[in-house]
Formats: C-alpha cells, sequence, structure tokens
C-alpha cells in the first residue's frame, strides 16, 4: 500500500499514463511481430515443400551415380568446400533478424571428366540447388523462431500491463484519492468547527 499524499498521488497518476502508453505499445509491437511471422511462414511452406522435392532428386540422383560408376565417395572429395556465406541482422521492432548474404559460386567442375557420368553431373547439380534452399530455409526458421519468441515475451508483457499493473496502479490511485478527500472532508468540518467556537 502506498503512503496516501498529494506526492504520491501525482507520482502514481504519471506512471499510469506510461503504463498505458507501454501496453499500447506492447499490442502495436505485437501485432508488427505477428505480420512479419505470417510473411515468412507463407514463403517457409512455400520452401519446405521444394526442397523435399529438391532432396529427394538430389539422393536418387546420387543413387544413379552410385549404381552406374560404383561408390562416388573418392571423386566427391575433389569438389572443393563452399564457404560464401555472410550473416548479418536486420532489425524488426527491436528483433535482430538473420540476413544470410550467399555468393552463389559458378558451377566449375573440379572432377575428371573421364572418372564421372551425367549422371553425377545431375547429382552434383542437384545437390547444389537443394544447398541453395536449405541456406534460404535456415535464415527464414531462424527468423520465424526469433519471432516466435519475441511475440511471446510481447504478449506476456501486454498481459501483465493490462492484468497487473495498471489495475494494481488504478486501485492505488483510488484509495490514495479516497484517503485523501476524506482528509479535506475532516479539515472542512474542523475548520467549521473552529469557526463556530470564536464567534
Amino acid at each position: 500500500m502506498v503512503v496516501a499524499t498529494k506526492g504520491n498521488l501525482i507520482q502514481l497518476k504519471k506512471s499510469l499514463i506510461l503504463a498505458k502508453n507501454g501496453e499500447v505499445l506492447m499490442d502495436r509491437k505485437k501485432n508488427i511481430l505477428i505480420r512479419e511471422m505470417l510473411l515468412l511462414l507463407s514463403e517457409v511452406s512455400t520452401i519446405r515443400e521444394e526442397i523435399t522435392s529438391t532432396y529427394q532428386k538430389a539422393y536418387q540422383a546420387l543413387q544413379d551415380a552410385n549404381i552406374t560408376l560404383g561408390i562416388v565417395g573418392e571423386i566427391a572429395k575433389a569438389i572443393p568446400i563452399d564457404d560464401n556465406i555472410l550473416v548479418s541482422y536486420r532489425s524488426v521492432m527491436g528483433v535482430d533478424l538473420p540476413t544470410i548474404t550467399y555468393e552463389k559460386p559458378q558451377i566449375r567442375l573440379s572432377y575428371g571428366l573421364r572418372s564421372t557420368n551425367s549422371k553425377f553431373d545431375y547429382a552434383y547439380r542437384m545437390f547444389q540447388d537443394a544447398r541453395d534452399l536449405t541456406i534460404k530455409l535456415s535464415q527464414l526458421d531462424a527468423s520465424a523462431y526469433r519471432l516466435a519468441n519475441a511475440i511471446r515475451k510481447s504478449q506476456k508483457r501486454y498481459n501483465a500491463l493490462q492484468n497487473v499493473v495498471i489495475p494494481d496502479i488504478q486501485t492505488n490511485i483510488k484509495s490514495i484519492t479516497e484517503v485523501l478527500e476524506e482528509q479535506e472532508r475532516e479539515e472542512f468540518i474542523r475548520l467549521k468547527v473552529i469557526k463556530k467556537t470564536k464567534f
């Protein structure tokens, strides 16, 4: 319980204005984040379907290459490791969402043509497509995960402001106002009594 003084009442009224502004801002933030999340989710479902189909084709092509060439593990070691991935971040309502910058290398054959065939080339190309989709999906998944956490936190804060903080402040304002009004009435009655006794 807050001590019933005019100073505390003024302070509580300021706190109430701040809490109500915070409630509005949290609601806006949550809505913007939800909108951003919905945009991501529609893209995620499209890419998931595409990536499933691409990986199926890639593994089938690898199996075909293995059947025609024998196990192609040694040939695959000649393919250079790709490390052209850069991760940066963009902020949406204070939430850092990853942005993956990927420079697609030119497909150049780093293995001998005599020891391979068109099935191996096709498998190589399909796995490159699968890699590109995986990079895109990882960016979307990471962004969706961060957005989901931020939405949950915003909702918790919004609920705390709406259901706990603001009602507590309003209750304190009401009780202090009632106490101060009662004190004013008592003071008024006391002054009346003092005036009557003087005359």
